[in-house]
């Protein structure tokens, strides 16, 4: 089904593992697309309640392969037509999306990463803003994400010094959830995964959701969206659930509905 991607299921995680090892796992316009039908799939699959993406290999992606660029190409048309549907994709996906930093994050790899909602590093990978490099501007939504997280000044200096950052400089800035050490990785990055997907997920999707409606909306509207928001999670199986737990004085075992 899919060449430039691996999916997989595996305790409710939907593992989306970007697979150009030889590549450093460049981007395509078919691992755009790919990764875009990835993320919807998961999105609308009920048996899914987390997602994480990582690299094959020693990178998490070294960005856009140039090598799929013809030589008089509209950069623009590329950003439309690939990458733009791609980031949409993830931004509409109201489950949790964890970017498990493998290697390096590099160019159009690190806005993926940005997109997620959750970045855990191995202690060897790093992340640079590569595109000040080759004369272009950070694309994907890399700059619309970036400042979000660290702030406008870093931001700026991030993109225009474009130097490659250390997980834990990343770490420092906001960037990184947590860093872990790289003979650990997978497991750490299984047991994040793991304790997400156990979490009360409406609840999850509505934090998501209030998050995004937050940066648009006036006070007044934002609490009325709030209040619609709480009266959809207090219907739901996990919030009587979480009470009789919280009554009975145990762990609860949310299922997600």
């Amino acid at each position: 089904m899919y060449e430039t991607i691996n999916y997989k299921i595996h305790n409710s995680i939907a593992w989306i593992t970007l697979n150009r090892p030889e590549k450093l796992n460049a981007f395509t316009s078919q691992m755009n697309i790919e990764i875009q039908k990835a993320v919807k799939q998961a999105g609308s699959d009920d048996s899914v309640r987390c997602l994480v993406f990582t690299g094959e290999g020693r990178a998490f992606s070294s960005g856009q392969d140039l090598s799929d660029v013809a030589e008089d190409a509209n950069l623009g048309d590329i950003i439309r037509n690939y990458y733009g549907p791609m980031v949409k994709e993830i931004a509409r996906c109201d489950k949790p999306i964890v970017a498990a930093l493998n290697g390096v994050a590099a160019g159009a790899g690190m806005s993926l990463a940005l997109a997620c909602d959750f970045r855990i590093a191995s202690d060897k990978a790093s992340m640079v803003e590569a595109f000040i490099h080759v004369g272009l501007i950070p694309d994907a939504g890399n700059l619309y994400y970036l400042p979000r997280i660290v702030g406008h000044a870093k931001a700026l200096e991030l993109a225009i010094l474009g130097e490659k950052i250390t997980a834990s400089e990343a770490k420092d800035y906001g960037l990184i959830t947590q860093v872990v050490p790289e003979w650990s990785f997978e497991s750490e990055v299984e047991k994040f995964a793991s304790r997400l997907a156990s979490m009360p997920t409406q609840a999850i999707q509505l934090i998501k959701r209030s998050l995004k409606d937050s940066w648009t909306m006036e006070l007044d509207e934002y609490l009325e969206k709030e209040a619609q928001g709480q009266r959809i999670a207090g219907m739901s199986a996990d919030y009587k659930e979480g009470v009789q737990a919280f009554l009975e004085k145990r762990k609860p075992q949310f299922s997600g509905k």
